[in-house]
């Protein structure tokens, strides 16, 4: 198996086996004359929102902008501070610093690698007027303890959903909980388009008119802009077509997700690697399967000699990022985060990966790990 192409073959096996009704799909939005915020957009909308048992869906270009957009609809913007993690993808804090607010970071757990709730209430300031969790890897943040804080201090959440579609915690999904959910549909995602694409959830009504202007230039109607700012970020009726016929295939996704996890489990248990934890109360999708080594480079040495590259989600917090210098975070600031990217690294995860590529993978690492 090329480890350097895992998640394009996962792609290709999936576009095989999916071809016919994918693009019957497109075909249908092709034939329609329809092709900017029609029908197909309009269904899909409907069928994640009930999916999610809120009100509202509103699609959008990518996960960044249902964040960016998120975040607007919220009311947030220059001067307000929003508390997130530095363990996350870049986008979940370029979206706060591209509406003009501050992210302020707490830490996250040793085991789960989520934000460490306990922490957020500290970091409250008369500044702060949004938390924005990140259920990062396919598994959600203790979202009971969170609503409670924000309850006191009569804040918003906006969940970061991106890795997360189709995971619960104590039997809700992530994104029924907040006032508002942002979610990409990024191919290698666990409900991934054709391309770019995104959604925002919410059951709030204010909420989602908000964001149906924002997405469209700041409109309510044609060429008459009501608000600003306003955007040019709707979602494209061919991966709104795409996205409703993979929505009824997200469970089997996700099966297919926990099978390739609970292989690795069996096959990996007391190697020296730490697997991932499941926090009480969660269901995990595993989007990434993350494990942990403080011999990480010379793991994922071992692994390109057998074949196989391995991932690194995310190897720099955020906060030590050149392009976040200006927030003033030095070395030691997020101990717990900076240590986890010296040792995390993520093996090939996807629904359809077969037996045998598998065990190349576990087989490869058994030998790695033993001659360390």
């Amino acid at each position: 198996m090329s480890g350097t192409t895992h998640y394009v073959w996962g792609y290709l096996r999936e576009y095989e086996a999916e071809r016919e009704d994918l693009l019957a799909a497109v075909d249908a939005v092709f034939g329609s004359g329809q092709l900017v915020l029609g029908p197909a957009v309009a269904g899909f909308e409907e069928a994640f929102a009930a999916w999610h048992g809120v009100a509202h869906c509103v699609g959008v270009d990518n996960g960044t902008n249902a964040l960016v957009l998120g975040l607007r609809a919220l009311g947030i913007g220059a001067g307000d501070e929003v508390i997130t993690v530095s363990n996350t993808a870049a986008p979940t804090v370029v979206a706060i610093d591209a509406v003009g607010a501050t992210p302020v970071f707490v830490d996250v757990h040793e085991d789960t690698y989520l934000m460490d709730v306990d922490q957020v209430e500290a970091a409250i300031t008369p500044r702060t007027r949004a938390l924005l969790p990140v259920h990062l890897y396919g598994q959600c943040v203790d979202l009971e303890a969170l609503t409670a804080i924000a309850d006191r201090h009569g804040l918003p959440i906006l969940e970061d959903c991106a890795q997360a579609h189709g995971a619960r915690r104590n039997g809700v999904l992530a994104g029924a909980t907040g006032r508002a959910a942002a979610f990409s549909f990024y191919p290698t995602k666990v409900l991934g388009a054709y391309g770019d694409a995104g959604a925002t959830i919410t059951s709030d009504p204010q909420v989602d008119a908000n964001l149906r202007r924002l997405r469209y230039y700041g409109m309510e109607k044609v060429y008459h802009v009501v608000s600003t700012p306003g955007y040019n970020s709707r979602l494209d009726e061919v991966q709104a077509a795409i996205l409703t016929r993979k929505l009824t295939r997200l469970d089997a996704y996700v099966a297919g997700r926990r099978a390739v996890a609970a292989r690795y489990a069996e096959a990996l248990g007391g190697t020296g690697l730490v697997l991932p934890a499941l926090a009480p109360g969660n269901d995990h999708v595993y989007y990434v399967y993350v494990v942990r080594h403080p011999l990480r480079e010379k793991i994922m040495e071992g692994m390109r000699e057998h074949g196989v590259q391995l991932n690194i989600s995310y190897p720099w917090p955020v906060h030590r990022q050149r392009g976040f210098t200006h927030l003033g975070l030095g070395e030691g600031s997020l101990p717990v985060t900076e240590r986890l990217a010296e040792e995390i690294f993520s093996l090939p995860m996807y629904p359809s990966l077969p037996t045998g590529e598998q065990d190349h993978v576990i087989e490869s690492l058994l030998d790695v790990l033993d001659r360390l």
